[in-house]
């Protein structure tokens, strides 16, 4: 193809490239209609293509110079919008990427919720026919004879120092959260422990509360806080139950590629769920153990739990952008 030929035939996209770049240069690249970041897209690629056309076959210097400079002002254009625009991108990992993401894995997640389900229950009617149970479900009979047969109401102290309290909750749920991930390692097995060894601790502890006559005011306690943290854990759970899977049961891919990608929505589960856990330290420190009406405490539960799960199900159902790709 001659050189002239060329030009005229490819002259058109250069110079709506040039165009795009001029709007470009007033305003950001997500503020471009979708249409036209798709073309900038598709002309950025076909110029590129045209430079190494023009290198391999046109003497024109002329020619090779001004596709070279158009190819890197777009280049940089485009990327460099990317990274000035970073909180974009975390935006868009909470309104659109850690929902789908939880929709895309629930059946883990669900798995994880059954194994404590399980746990839990036998903790509760196994301590509730007879407390000593409960050191099965690891609540060592003397920690049962200091707090629940003397009928103390031991999360009350966190009122003597609630930022104290409130940080030191946040740092072991998040801790918990770490442990139900990483010990997917072990095939699964370990996240599976960890979610039969809280569901049934926490069985036991209530059904000893319930045995010495207070139980209802520990669940008035837990529920505030209790349907974020617990969705929190149960989706650590579901994380590390994905990277297990992964290991033990790879699909169609190498183990290393299969651990790869469902690594990477263990991760985005696991820093979706950070945020939600300081949440859920605030507020079992702060209005948990409050001496305040139980129904006020039942209401946060709700209304926790309604925005939570609607925002887990619902959010980023519509793309919310597109990124341009090389």
């Amino acid at each position: 193809m001659s050189s002239n030929r060329f030009i005229k035939e490819r002259k058109g996209a250069w110079q709506r490239l040039e165009d795009l770049l001029t709007l470009l240069d007033r305003m950001s690249l997500r503020r471009l209609h979708r249409e036209e970041v798709r073309e900038l897209g598709r002309i950025y690629r076909r110029t590129s293509s045209d430079l190494a056309i023009a290198r391999a076959e046109s003497r024109d210097p002329r020619l090779v110079n001004y596709l070279n400079s158009l190819v890197i002002r777009a280049h940089g254009r485009i990327y460099r919008a990317g990274a000035l625009e970073g909180g974009d991108r975390v935006r868009r990992f909470f309104a659109r990427d850690f929902p789908q993401t939880f929709r895309r894995t629930w059946r883990h997640t669900a798995a994880a919720f059954v194994m404590f389900l399980a746990f839990f229950l036998a903790g509760f009617l196994g301590t509730w026919s007879d407390a000593e149970f409960s050191a099965l479900a690891g609540i060592s009979p003397a920690w049962r004879a200091e707090n629940t047969d003397a009928r103390v109401r031991w999360w009350q102290s966190l009122n003597k120092a609630n930022q104290v309290g409130g940080a030191a909750i946040m740092t072991n749920n998040i801790q918990v959260m770490f442990y139900a991930f990483a010990f997917g390692a072990l095939l699964g097995l370990g996240t599976l422990y960890i979610m039969a060894l809280n569901g049934a601790s926490i069985g036991a502890v209530l059904a000893l509360t319930y045995r010495a006559g207070y139980g209802h005011d520990l669940v008035a306690f837990m529920a505030g806080h209790g349907v974020i943290e617990l969705t929190c854990i149960f989706i650590a759970g579901g994380a590390g139950l994905l990277v297990g899977g992964a290991i033990l049961v790879p699909g169609d891919l190498s183990r290393f590629d299969s651990l790869r990608l469902r690594g990477r929505d263990s991760i985005q589960l696991i820093v979706g769920c950070i945020p939600l856990l300081v949440l859920a330290g605030i507020i079992e420190g702060f209005i948990s153990p409050a001496p305040i009406s139980p129904a006020f405490k039942f209401g946060v539960a709700a209304a926790t739990g309604l925005a939570l799960y609607t925002y887990l199900l619902l959010a980023g159902r519509e793309a919310l952008g597109e990124r341009v790709r090389e």
